[in-house]
């Protein structure tokens, strides 16, 4: 089944919803020039206890204050889409079956995560959208931390077999991915046959680029 290019727009926002001292010296001053060899005497002003205390604690919480704003603006963030790139693994074969990994790659400066599941739509040569199914495995998701160059995949598996109402499949040429949590996708090369009314199972966000 074939959707036309104006119902594209649609399918992504549908997709999208799912898928902060010391002491100090002072010197007297002399009324008059001093005699020769005298010495005037200096005389060292020592801090109060109470006035250490206070500059002690104020020294405390000045550092644990700036420790948390540095924490804090180094923490993470989600995985943005213009700061990863997308891509499909090899393709294996077993008994009318495929499978194969979803691998997207922080190409950003700073290190980010991903948590849960892809959206994704299948695209056939035309430009047309093919109808899409995409079932959330039953897998307990995990933030996947990805430094810059690092991966993540999520499996992938669909059947090549007609099923049902289905005496072919259509063979899709790309595929559409929306990375978790994200409304932009990013679209990569991908030909296949997707049976079962272009039902794609898939995994959450795993460590890695591989199955």
């Amino acid at each position: 089944m074939r959707v036309t290019n104006r119902t594209l727009t649609a399918g992504v926002a549908a997709l999208a919803l799912l898928a902060a001292g010391c002491g100090t010296s002072t010197t007297p001053a002399a009324a008059a020039a001093p005699p020769a060899r005298t010495t005037t005497p200096h005389t060292t002003t020592t801090p109060r206890a109470a006035d250490t205390g206070r500059a002690t604690a104020a020294g405390a919480a000045s550092f644990r204050y700036g420790a948390t704003a540095r924490t804090t603006g180094t923490a993470p963030e989600r995985c943005r889409t213009t700061g990863l790139r997308a891509r499909v693994g090899r393709q294996d074969a077993g008994a009318g079956n495929r499978y194969a990994p979803l691998v997207l790659t922080n190409t950003s400066a700073k290190t980010c995560w991903v948590y849960g599941f892809v959206g994704l739509v299948l695209i056939d040569g035309r430009g047309d959208v093919l109808r899409t199914r995409t079932l959330r495995e039953s897998v307990t998701p995990h933030r996947v931390t990805l430094r810059p160059g690092a991966s993540a995949h999520a499996r992938l598996h669909w059947t090549v077999v007609p099923s049902g109402h289905e005496t072919r499949c259509p063979a899709s040429a790309r595929l559409m991915i929306i990375p978790p949590d994200e409304v932009a996708h990013l679209e990569v090369p991908f030909g296949a046959t997707v049976c079962d009314d272009g039902r794609i199972d898939a995994t959450p966000m795993a460590p890695g680029a591989s199955i």
